[in-house]
């Protein structure tokens, strides 16, 4: 029996070849973009499980309080590492200090390249359960070691063994190789980790760092930790939640106590799905994306799977004789549904296997898009499990209503040629149709809504001149030694406008400071300031916007002076700031106020913050490019002198403006795949409509034909033709517009900084999509209105 439904499936299918086609190509791409966020959201299930203990890894956090909000934080100080490693050791089997990954010079020999890592406790590697190439997970606790990734290993020593080969970090210290670890992979948190130097070496870097072990109010540093066994993440939270407070108040620090700390524990499992805080609450993260493309998935795959329907239920007047007949003969409803399942089943086998092609196509570009390495699991059983259950589950649901409804013609009417379809026997290919629509439409708007937040954000004034401006990491102090001697050789080149020093990026703000006052100041308000520090010449390299007093100079012994933003002035309510005194941690004058700049989040208020001179090396050098020059000639002029005065490191620099566009790279990478996905979605509706439209060309032919021999135009068959789909999607539009509006308003009150929702992006989207149905029905449309009434009007 099985055999006959497959060899009468087959007939129809090859009889077919125009519905077979569009079936095939409407379901094979539903199910690639099915299997494509499928694997997507496998990836993101999967972060961090890379790590065997990943269940009993916590990153330990704090809540503050600061003027009734509460921030959570994943800075600590160091003190609390020890506490935790001291007197809670029955509750952490690991308790891990750490540094932030950032970029540091690595050198063998001439070999000098800049990698991300980590210097943290020698118990790191086994509380991650790196996967050792090389040497052995013990390596860090000698003080002189380094741990390397698989592909810095290469990178210095190319194929020669690097076991206690000599390595310069900063070109400053000198340790050894003790271990080679396997690559981390991209869906982990510790994925830029590329090198672990002993925490112990770190300790030593900085002669202020020995003081900072015992003080409580520096919080620059992180603590991860590994519960014991059987310990409960709640209780230990609980034990631990008052630690830093008490620490404060141990160590006399006002200041830190003005923030009322909670220490809390975040499990490795949520860091990822679920990393976004809200007033002290976890508000979601990149959970609510993969609920979206989840969501993204089903609807694609249902769109296609509508198409199967409504053509198959199209054509149940074609098989209306068939099924009499079968039935005649002895036929049981229960076998015609079983043929009709068949060949819905074959259909959806070979669209799984055309969409697996589709798939390995689209990978790489999907995979640069979405910042992933998701390949195929051919060797997984569970995926190819997936994929039958996928076929099965898609072949019943597009084929179960034509299997039903078709299976229900009643043999005597249909073969007596009384059958009829019936006044409502469209109408659920017409509610289908409309959902369809409804679920392009939504995706249409929704995709144009995050693309306009992007470029809405990335348009806000930033309060200086990216274009032309340069940065670079240094480390070391070579050249704030010569910094002078260093500019002067800069400029002149030609190439520079101005150089200087600073201790944050213009992209970020890496340092904060409480404990600021000034007069007329409220006892009980609690004050945070970003803290730039600088160098005389940072205001001419930026180019930001006095509005207020004068720049740092040189000539003037500026030391004592301080620069504030207008967020800043406007926090501490200063009338008339220049001239003001602010006491710190000494007396300092305010010289100037700038306008606003955009240093942290584009999305959020700038910060106030305070701008002052340091005399010691910074992190940063800032470069104004000459514009009448090409970066590309003036970056070659600068090279040699960059290496002339700092030869221990690589020549490396970012463009600001670059660095500024990585902050909306998550925004993007979102909104391109959104669209990606609904330009497939718009692609299978059309496939629909394209396939409904021939139907209805082919079943109205009679009456175009005789429409034709009464003098109809080409224009009026063609409005004739098309005025019932334009309807179909005019009421789509009335659907999906407020549902589109409802959502997409709530996704963007998530940014504090955003878009409006305006008309022309709902009148743009509803035009469009009355453009794409007209354009896809049009060419049926006309072909039947071109067709030779002679032809069309001869009897079968």
């Amino acid at each position: 029996m099985i055999k006959n439904y497959l060899k009468i499936a087959w007939r129809n299918l090859v009889k077919n070849k125009a519905h077979t086609f569009i079936n095939v190509a409407g379901l094979s791409v539903g199910m690639a973009v099915a299997m494509l966020i499928g694997l997507w959201i496998w990836d993101e299930l999967s972060y961090d499980k890379y790590f065997e203990n990943h269940d009993r890894i916590v990153r330990v956090m704090q809540h503050e309080t600061f003027n009734g909000e509460i921030t959570s934080e994943n800075s600590l100080p160091i003190p609390l590492g020890y506490k935790l490693r001291q007197d809670y050791k029955e509750d952490f089997k690991y308790a891990v200090l750490s540094t932030w990954t950032s970029g540091h010079v690595l050198a063998n020999g001439d070999t000098k390249i800049t990698q991300d890592g980590n210097y943290m406790q020698a118990e790191a590697p086994d509380m991650l359960t790196l996967k050792m190439l090389k040497g052995t997970r013990a390596g860090l606790k000698d003080p002189s070691s380094i741990l390397l990734s698989a592909s810095v290993a290469k990178a210095l020593f190319g194929n020669a063994d690097p076991m206690l080969k000599a390595v310069k970090i900063d070109n400053k210290w000198n340790v050894k190789v003790t271990g080679v670890y396997e690559d981390l992979p991209r869906n982990t948190s510790f994925s830029g980790m590329k090198f672990i130097a002993p925490w112990d070496l770190y300790m030593t870097t900085d002669p202020q760092l020995k003081k900072q072990a015992t003080r409580w109010g520096n919080t620059s540093w992180q603590i991860f930790s590994q519960l014991a066994p059987n310990v409960d993440i709640n209780k230990v939270a609980t034990k631990i939640k008052d630690l830093k407070h008490k620490g404060l108040t141990a160590d006399n620090d006002l200041v830190g106590m003005a923030f009322k700390s909670t220490l809390f524990l975040h499990p490795m499992n949520k860091w990822h799905l679920y990393s976004e805080f809200k007033n002290g609450v976890i508000t979601g993260g990149a959970i609510q994306f993969v609920w979206m493309f989840g969501i993204i998935g089903v609807f694609v795959l249902l769109l296609a799977c509508i198409n199967f329907m409504n053509l198959s239920t199209a054509r149940s007047e074609k098989r209306a004789k068939e099924v009499g007949i079968r039935k005649a003969i002895g036929s049981l409803r229960r076998q015609l549904i079983g043929q009709f399942f068949m060949e819905s089943l074959m259909i959806a086998v070979f669209a799984f296997m055309v969409s697996i092609v589709i798939v390995m196509l689209i990978l790489p570009w999907f995979n640069q898009v979405a910042g992933k390495d998701i390949v195929v699991l051919w060797d997984n059983p569970v995926f190819w499990l997936c994929g039958l259950m996928f076929s099965l589950l898609t072949g019943i649901i597009s084929g179960s209503y034509p299997a039903f409804y078709l299976s229900s013609f009643q043999p005597v009417k249909v073969l007596k040629g009384t059958f009829k379809a019936g006044r409502f026997a469209a109408l659920p290919r017409k509610v289908l149709v409309v959902l369809q629509f409804t679920v392009s439409v939504t995706l249409i708007i929704g995709t144009i809504i995050v693309f306009r937040q992007v470029q809405f954000t990335k348009n806000r004034p930033v309060g200086y001149e990216r274009t032309g401006l340069v940065q670079m990491n240094i480390h070391g102090d070579d050249i704030h030694k010569h910094f002078m001697a260093f500019r002067n050789d800069l400029l002149q080149t030609g190439a520079i406008v101005e150089v200087a020093e600073s201790g944050s990026p213009l992209t970020g703000v890496w340092s904060n400071n409480s404990g600021l006052n000034w007069r007329g100041k409220d006892p009980n308000l609690q004050d945070d300031f970003g803290t730039i520090r600088l160098s005389p010449e940072f205001g001419k390299t930026a180019g930001w916007k006095l509005v207020d007093g004068r720049d740092f100079t040189r000539a003037v012994a500026d030391t004592s002076g301080i620069i504030l933003n207008e967020a800043a002035v406007k926090f501490m309510n200063l009338k008339s700031p220049v001239g003001e005194t602010i006491k710190w941690y000494r007396d300092f004058t305010v010289i100037g106020v700038i306008k606003d700049m955009v240093m942290s989040s584009p999305y959020e208020p700038v910060k106030p913050s305070v701008f002052i001179i340091a005399n010691y090396a910074m992190e940063m050098i800032d470069i104004r490019l000459n514009p009448q020059m090409n970066p590309r000639e003036a970056l070659s002029k600068i090279e040699p002198i960059f290496k002339r005065y700092n030869p221990g490191s690589p020549f490396e620099y970012k463009f600001t403006n670059e660095d500024y566009a990585q902050k909306f790279a998550n925004e993007e990478r979102i909104g391109k795949l959104a669209g990606f996905f609904t330009i497939l979605a718009i692609f299978i509706s059309c496939m629909g409509l394209f396939g409904m439209a021939s139907f209805m060309a082919e079943q109205r032919i009679k009456e175009i034909g005789v429409r034709k021999v009464l003098g109809a135009s080409i224009f009026s068959l063609w409005r004739l033709m098309s005025k019932d789909f334009v309807a179909l999607v005019v009421i789509a539009l009335a659907i999906a517009i407020p549902v589109a509006y409802y959502f997409m308003h709530g996704w963007l009150q998530s940014y504090q900084y955003r878009a409006e929702l305006s008309w022309w992006i709902f009148g743009f989207t509803a035009i469009g999509a009355i453009m794409i149905t007209l354009l896809t029905v049009s060419y049926q449309s006309i072909k039947a209105a071109l067709t030779n009434p002679v032809k069309s009007l001869k009897t079968e």
